[in-house]
Formats: C-alpha cells, sequence, structure tokens
C-alpha cells in the first residue's frame, strides 16, 4: 500500500468528493460513503480482496452494535410525535417554568423532545404552540424560534437516542451509557447559549407570529393529549437504565459482580432498555388507535429509521478501510506533535458541517476519520464523540435542512435567520466544544 503521507492526500480528496457529490449534485449520503469508501481503497492500494472484506464488516459491525437501537429509538420517536406526547411534554414543563418565561420553556421543551425525536420533526411539531406562546406574551417570533431552534439542535447533535451520536459511539466503540451522561452534561449548557442568544440578540428582530389557533384555542384542543407522566416514560426509563448499566459496572466499585449486576446489564442494554421504551410509548397510545400505532405507525418508524441505517453502515465500511489503510498510523504520530487533542475531531466536524449541511452525515464521516487513531491520540471514545457532535452544530445555514424549517416556519427572513439563528448554532457549537475540552482534564 502507500506512505501514510500519500495516504493522506487521498483523504482530503475523499472528503472534498464527499462535500462535493452530498452538497453540489445532492446525491445520497449512503452511495457517497460507499463510492468514497471503494475509492479510497483501491487508491491506497489495498488489496481488493482485502477491501471488500473490509466494507462488509465495517459496515455489518456497526449496524450489529447500534441497528436495533437506531430503529426502536426512532419508533418511540413516531409514536411521541403521533399520540401528541411531545406537546403534553412541552406544556407541562411550560406550567413549571411560567408563560412570562416561555422562551426558556420552548428551548427546555426542545431538548426533551429532540433526544427522540429529530429536530426538523421536533421544530414542526412544536412550532403552533410555540406562535401561540409569542401572540400571548408579546415575544418577538425571532427570539421564540431561536430559543426552540437551539433547545432542540443542542440534544440532536449530543445525546443519544438521536440517530447521529448513537452511530457515532458504534463507530467510536465508545460506551454508550458515558455518551448519555457526558452528552447531557455538555448539552445543557449549550442549549442556555441558544436561549440567552435569543433572549438578548435575536431579541432586536421584531417578527409577528401568524397564528392558525391562539394559545386559548390550543390549550382545548389540548384536553385529548396523553399525561405528561406516560408521554415522559418511553424517554426518562430507557435513558435510567441504560445509564444505571453504566454505573452498575462492578469495575466502578459501585456494586460487586454477580447475579444483580448481571441483570442490571442485560436490563441496561440499549438493545434491551429501547424495546422496553417502545412499550412504554404504546401506552400512549389509545385504544380507537391502537391497531393504527401497531401496524402503521411503527411501520413509519422503522421506515425512517432505514436511511440513518444505510448511511451509518456505510459510514462504518470507510471507517473499517481507513483502519486498515496506513493512515491511522501515519495521522495518530503526526497529529499527536500537533498535540491539539479533543479540537481535532470538533475542526474536522465542523469543517464538514459547514460544508455539506448534514449533522448526521457530518457525525458519521468523522467518526469514521477518526476511529483508526484515537488509540494512537489517547482520546476518550466517549469525549471524542461530543466532540465531533459540538462540531456537526457549528454552523447551520443555507445547506442545512434544518435552517430552512426554522427559518421558514418562523417567517424569518433569510438575512435575520443568519444573523439571529446561524450565530446561535456558532455559539453553541463554542461553548459545547469548550465544555468537552474542560471534561478531558478529568476524565
Amino acid at each position: 500500500m502507500v506512505s501514510g503521507g500519500l495516504s493522506i492526500i487521498f483523504l482530503l480528496l475523499a472528503i472534498g468528493l464527499i462535500i462535493f457529490l452530498t452538497s453540489k449534485l445532492r446525491m445520497n449520503a449512503f452511495l457517497v460513503l460507499l463510492l468514497v469508501t471503494f475509492l479510497y481503497g483501491i487508491f491506497v492500494g489495498m488489496p481488493l480482496d482485502k477491501l471488500i472484506t473490509n466494507i462488509r464488516d465495517g459496515f455489518g459491525g456497526t449496524l450489529g452494535y447500534i441497528g436495533i437501537v437506531i430503529v426502536a429509538g426512532t419508533i418511540i420517536g413516531t409514536i411521541l410525535e403521533k399520540t401528541g406526547a411531545a406537546i403534553s411534554m412541552t406544556n407541562s414543563i411550560l406550567k413549571v417554568v411560567g408563560k412570562d418565561k416561555s422562551p426558556l420553556a420552548m428551548s427546555i421543551a426542545g431538548f426533551v423532545v429532540s433526544i427522540p425525536v429529530y429536530c426538523d420533526s421536533g421544530y414542526v411539531i412544536l412550532t403552533p404552540l410555540n406562535k401561540a406562546l409569542a401572540e400571548k406574551t408579546k415575544k418577538s417570533m425571532a427570539v421564540m424560534a431561536v430559543a426552540l431552534a437551539s433547545g432542540l439542535y443542542a440534544t440532536h447533535c449530543l445525546v443519544p437516542p438521536t440517530p447521529g451520536p448513537i452511530a457515532s459511539a458504534g463507530i467510536l466503540g465508545a460506551n454508550l451509557g458515558g455518551v448519555i451522561g457526558f452528552g447531557l452534561i455538555v448539552a445543557i449548557p449549550a442549549m442556555f447559549a441558544g436561549y440567552l442568544w435569543a433572549i438578548h440578540f435575536a431579541k432586536r428582530y421584531e417578527i409577528e407570529p401568524e397564528l392558525e389557533k391562539t394559545y386559548d384555542e390550543l390549550q382545548k384542543d389540548f384536553g385529548s393529549l396523553p399525561p405528561a407522566f406516560l408521554s415522559f416514560l418511553p424517554l426518562v426509563i430507557p435513558i435510567f437504565l441504560i445509564l444505571l448499566k453504566s454505573l452498575s459496572n462492578p469495575k466502578l466499585g459501585l456494586i460487586k459482580e454477580g447475579p444483580l449486576s448481571t441483570f442490571f446489564s442485560f436490563i441496561g442494554d440499549p438493545v434491551t432498555a429501547l424495546i422496553i421504551g417502545i412499550f412504554l410509548a404504546l401506552l400512549l397510545v389509545t385504544k380507537e388507535y391502537m391497531g393504527e400505532a401497531i401496524h402503521d405507525w411503527i411501520g413509519d418508524g422503522i421506515h425512517n429509521a432505514a436511511l440513518i441505517l444505510a448511511i451509518t453502515g456505510a459510514g462504518g465500511a470507510f471507517g473499517s478501510v481507513l483502519k486498515a489503510s496506513p493512515i491511522g498510523n501515519y495521522l495518530g504520530e503526526t497529529l499527536a506533535a500537533v498535540n491539539i487533542g479533543i479540537f481535532l475531531p470538533f475542526i474536522i466536524s465542523a469543517a464538514l458541517k459547514t460544508a455539506q449541511g448534514s449533522s448526521t452525515v457530518a457525525i458519521i464521516t468523522t467518526s469514521s476519520i477518526m476511529a483508526p487513531m484515537l488509540s494512537s491520540l489517547g482520546l476518550s471514545p466517549v469525549l471524542t464523540v461530543l466532540a465531533i457532535g459540538a462540531g456537526a452544530m457549528t454552523v447551520s445555514h443555507a445547506n442545512d435542512s434544518y435552517f430552512w424549517v426554522v427559518s421558514k416556519f418562523a417567517d424569518m427572513e433569510v438575512p435575520i435567520a443568519y444573523r439571529a439563528y446561524t450565530t446561535a448554532t456558532l455559539l453553541m457549537g463554542i461553548v459545547s466544544v469548550i465544555i468537552v475540552a474542560i471534561l478531558s482534564l478529568f476524565v
């Protein structure tokens, strides 16, 4: 195979090709990643039989680790969306925080809802309530939109079972409980950064909400929503079980090895925990819609997960080929001398995100690039996942579908969206990676 230096040139060309094909030609990321994987393997001189083996092993190995988790998490999100549980959770948060702090309530609601629900879908679901609150409290739609969008974005990029962080954990072999626990620690300051930006900066742009229903009218509709307690269960219980498994590891000394630790390990495995979450989500479904939920809604969740599974598997294949090429050791030794540590995955992810738009593609691609270097760079897999997530929110602009969802549903003109929302995502990414860097000093 070629030398390590030449393999870096081929990697840079591969990244450039990924950006060009996904952003300029709008090709599907699954096909792009597989095409680039084949081309990279051929150009670095990998034996063809070994190239095919690495692609198959990388694809299957990655999906074998997190495939069921992605599907289960997507099904839970679909049920929460269809039953109105997301609105119910938001309503309960609003009661605690108060309508006078409605931007904070919507930030927190977005933070919670986006853990199982895609940020794009979460924004659409919560927009009617967001607009109604803007009218009721006389807040600018720019403030409310940025507050909600940033709350959704924080957990979308950092906290499983959102597919991007799950895929990254699978590719890098990171402990999922650790990613959830530390992801929440990083995502909270990121959310508050977006919220503070909304109330102190976005407020200078006055945008009147275009209402379909007033807040009082929406309140009447909320009478048929599921109880808040049941709405939170499918989200809280799986996360608790996954964290419980991590904390009950006998190596931590909190619990001795034996039947109890084995049981916690089983029930807290992400596959078991998320399957339990599905059945908890079904408790939200009324008898009238149970047949539709079992057949159609679960089918919709599986359908929505299919593309993420394909892209994740392709990213795993790319990472497997990179590991088998000379680039891993060479880059590890070279970059170790530069000593930028946890900022390296952040920079790569931010560059990919800014260039091609998709946070998920940026996360998966960067994880594949970083996988062969982790040991030589001495980076924590968990914190690397979070640094990549921080980069994947830096920045959201016109090549990102979420940018258009936020701007169009909030009736924000594009220049205002750039000044109020895009800058917020830049701030969130910087705050997130600073928190990750601080954590790296202790973990």
